[in-house]
């Protein structure tokens, strides 16, 4: 398994852009095109997918990167929620109705595997080992 250098390594993150090209894909054909509220909010909540994952890796610490997965696979479920209006409207066939669930389910699993992987992990996050490298004070001292 590769070391994760960036957020862009994240499997998860990975099939959340996917999900996302194919979200904008689906909202930009007849009626769904024209339904604005739903379209723009599902296109919302997959973006909230990605930027969550990137947000939290970029905070470089295991309890702040949990908090923005768990955000992340929130809206793995608002996706997931609003494709059943669209299915509902007839926005979405049956096919890219379950495609497109299949997907939002795989990446919530993906994200909670990783969940569980850090919240066992003893790696705290890169933060804390950039101040072990840095100079700090210690009684008025630089260790």
């Amino acid at each position: 398994m590769a070391a994760i250098t960036r957020f862009e390594d994240i499997l998860a993150w990975q099939k959340g852009r996917e999900l996302t090209q194919l979200i904008y894909r689906c909202s930009r054909q007849n009626d769904f095109a024209r339904d604005f509220a739903l379209k723009d909010q599902i296109r919302r909540a997959s973006i909230s997918i990605t930027s969550n994952i990137a947000e939290g890796f970029e905070r470089d610490g295991n309890k702040e990167f949990v908090q923005f997965l768990s955000h992340a696979k929130a809206s793995c479920g608002e996706v997931r929620s609003q494709l059943y209006v669209a299915y509902d409207e007839r926005y979405l066939d049956e096919h890219e109705f379950e495609d497109l669930q299949n997907k939002c389910h795989e990446i919530s699993r993906l994200i909670n595997g990783f969940i569980s992987y850090l919240n066992k992990s003893d790696f705290r996050g890169r933060k804390y080992i950039r101040e072990l490298r840095e100079p700090y004070m210690v009684d008025s001292q630089i260790c």
